[in-house]
């Protein structure tokens, strides 16, 4: 049976950053795809978007409010700044757009990947690819740990284990759910689960003439009828309800409440005032060789304008700017796992130390998507997982 001191199971961002900063050749990465970073190659649509400058606690969800002050703790050892020295330290170099979002220079999320590829390579880290865990057990001050490949199985045996596995989302990048079997088999618990920066299902009833029309708005999310975030970008209308990047940010509020009263509010002139509107509509209401059902025309988008007039039932121009700055659509729920760029839930953070080592099972370390943690869209979801790698890097090497 093979021996090993550290057994990092999953080679995406914390699994990485983990092997990099504590490799060596009695460090084993196991990685069930054929290759390291998949997701992390995959970031901000291939460009990297690892972090923001806006990082804080108040950019991160989790189920217990009671864990807010232990993700504020690590955030404040292991911030941005942190995260931009360690990747300058590997040969990048990093920078912000004009919304924060910090990316490498040359906007390509692969050439991290490499970087960490190769320093781990460098240390004498033993990868494992194609090959998943399937059993882990505890064995008198260890771990007993079955892996699988095309071989067959092989047990292990390892002082320490770290899951850095990631949660349900994105499967096509290794992350299934399995993980959570894991930890649970060890005497761990596991939250509800829900997709998060994901696209959204709505109420069709008033877009069935609009997939593929997309719209520069504002758009507020309501809870029982009270606001919970507002977000500016593009919304793109789909056959299922409303996709694009407004939407994917403003998913990470509403994705666990959809089978509540939940509704966007879409404002689909967010730069014209609703006084603006209405004199440009009252002026317009007296043109008679504008055809009926196409006042909007030259204001919005054709097909979106006879959407509106048809919602408003008339052409009375206070009807009109209401549904124009007023477009509300009942969320029914989200577009699930395949599709979205995060897990909402997991392992709740009471079940781990200030160290992330469960208090149940010592020598067990979880980091990244698998704990009760997620952030909001924007880079912040990469930092966490940076964040918690980093805080167990410094407890393996006390």
């Amino acid at each position: 049976m093979e021996k090993i001191k550290t057994l990092i199971v999953g080679a995406g961002a914390s699994g990485l950053t983990l092997a990099s900063k504590i490799g060596n050749s009695d460090v084993m990465l196991v990685e069930r795809l054929d290759r390291v970073g998949k997701k992390l190659s995959a970031t901000g649509n291939g460009q990297g978007n690892v972090s923001n400058e806006g990082v804080g606690v108040d950019k991160y969800f989790t189920s217990d409010t009671r864990a807010y002050n232990k993700i504020e703790k690590m955030l404040s050892r292991y911030g941005k700044e942190e995260l931009i020295r360690f990747f300058e330290s590997k040969g990048a170099v990093l920078t912000a757009d004009e919304r924060g979002r910090i990316y490498p220079a040359g906007k390509q999320a692969s050439a991290l990947t490499d970087l960490l590829r190769y320093d781990v390579a460098q240390r004498g880290v033993k990868v494992c690819l194609s090959t998943r865990v399937s059993a882990l057990y505890r064995q008198g001050d260890g771990f007993l740990v079955t892996t699988e490949n095309e071989s067959g199985k092989k047990s292990i045996f390892a002082q320490r284990v770290v899951l850095c596995a990631g949660g349900k989302a994105a499967k096509n990048f290794g992350t299934d759910g399995s993980a959570y079997a894991l930890a649970k088999s060890l005497g761990h618990s596991v939250t509800a689960l829900y997709p998060s920066l994901v696209q959204l299902k709505t109420d069709t009833e008033h877009i069935k003439s609009l997939k593929g029309i997309r719209v520069y708005s504002q758009v507020k999310a309501l809870i029982n009828g009270k606001e919970v975030a507002c977000e500016t970008g593009d919304v793109i209308f789909t056959d299922y309800g409303v996709s694009g990047d407004v939407i994917f940010r403003l998913s990470a509020f509403v994705s666990d409440k959809t089978e509540g009263d939940v509704t966007l509010s879409i404002d689909l002139l967010p730069d014209i005032s609703e006084q603006k509107l209405r004199d440009v509509l009252q002026q317009k209401s007296k043109l008679t060789h504008i055809p009926s059902g196409e006042i909007l025309c030259g204001i919005l988008n054709n097909q979106m304008g006879r959407a509106v007039v048809k919602r408003a039932k008339s052409e009375s121009v206070n009807a009109l700017v209401d549904v124009v700055k007023r477009f509300k659509l009942k969320v029914t729920g989200t577009l699930g796992y395949d599709y979205a760029q995060v897990t909402k839930g997991g392992i709740p953070l009471s079940e781990v130390d200030d160290e992330l080592q469960s208090k149940s099972c010592k020598g067990l370390y979880l980091a990244g998507e698998i704990l009760d943690v997620d952030g909001r869209c924007g880079g912040y979801n990469l930092q966490w997982a940076f964040t918690s790698a980093s805080v167990i890097a410094d407890a393996l090497k006390n």
